[in-house]
């Protein structure tokens, strides 16, 4: 049974998002997201101009008259939500934790997805592959999704983006879009992303909170890994110690934006700060005016 607050919440993620997906988004989602391949649509009788290597033979053989192959773009994709759902999520300085705002954007994205007739999936993992749902379509199902993005809880709280990377590596037999949601804070998962983003058309989606690379100057503060638990005082009176874990962080961070640039893989960072709407409206004009 689905808790009444769960079922609240989804419908009124549903209203937020509608707008968007109405107003915001439509369109954009169906130009920037092209079809993944070709299939075929029928056969008609030759006519001047049409390219001589699309003749079936076969067909012009029993009525002894050329006929062409016309085929069109197959427009029904696949979008597979992959999110991490480790305990880093379950951190917001803010109005909304990161996986709050993580569930609003898959939301977004879902909702895009059906009124474009696509299928849409889910993978939610940890340190382990947590929960899979393969690719359908329809709106009972993407409320599933959103459901399950919300009211999930993982066996784990630890994170190993290279796990869900490798699990969409196997599982996936048709090019997909596949966004990965996540804080990206890890290690060693940067080659899978990089082989499944030659499989697939691959946006990774950056939750981030400026809190986590911040820190105020309160006094001794004892610090918990969300995801390990162990925990440390530090004296955050100490400038040069602030200084020095804000450079870190953001160091990570910044490499991070290295590799996407150097795979050609499109990131998104969001800061729980602000919204998110801007960045994503951001990312579908760059992407539009590449297809162009």
């Amino acid at each position: 049974m689905i808790p009444k607050e769960i079922l609240k919440e989804v419908r009124q993620i549903e209203l937020r998002t509608r707008y968007l997906v109405n107003d915001v988004f439509s369109g954009e989602y169906h130009s920037v997201f092209k079809g993944q391949g070709i299939e075929f649509a029928e056969v008609r009788e030759y006519q001047y101009g049409d390219d001589i290597r699309a003749i079936d033979w076969n067909v012009t053989a029993r009525y002894n008259h050329p006929y062409v192959k016309v085929n069109e773009e197959e427009r029904e994709l696949n979008v597979m939500l992959a999110v991490d759902a480790s305990r880093s999520g379950a951190f917001g300085s803010h109005d909304k934790f990161k996986s709050e705002i993580a569930a609003e954007i898959c939301a977004l994205l879902a909702f895009s997805a059906i009124k474009n007739n696509d299928k849409v999936g889910l993978l939610v993992f940890t340190d382990n592959i947590e929960k899979y749902i393969p690719p359908r379509k329809g709106r009972g199902h993407v409320l599933r999704v959103i459901r399950e993005i919300l009211y999930f809880k993982p066996l784990s709280y630890k994170t190993n983006i290279r796990i869900g990377l490798e699990y969409l590596l196997k599982g996936l037999k048709r090019r997909s879009i596949v966004f990965v949601v996540s804080d990206f804070e890890d290690e060693n998962f940067i080659k899978p992303l990089q082989v499944l983003n030659q499989k697939h058309d691959v946006i990774a989606i950056q939750i981030l909170d400026k809190r986590e690379k911040e820190l105020p100057p309160v006094g001794l503060l004892k610090l918990q890994d969300a995801e390990s638990l162990e925990e440390v005082w530090v004296d955050t009176t100490n400038r040069n110690f602030r200084q020095i874990y804000t450079d870190l962080i953001e160091q990570k961070r910044q490499n991070f934006v290295k590799e996407t640039k150097s795979m050609n893989l499109d990131l998104i960072q969001i800061d729980t700060s602000e919204s998110y709407v801007n960045p994503l409206v951001s990312f579908f004009k760059m992407r539009e005016k590449r297809f162009r």
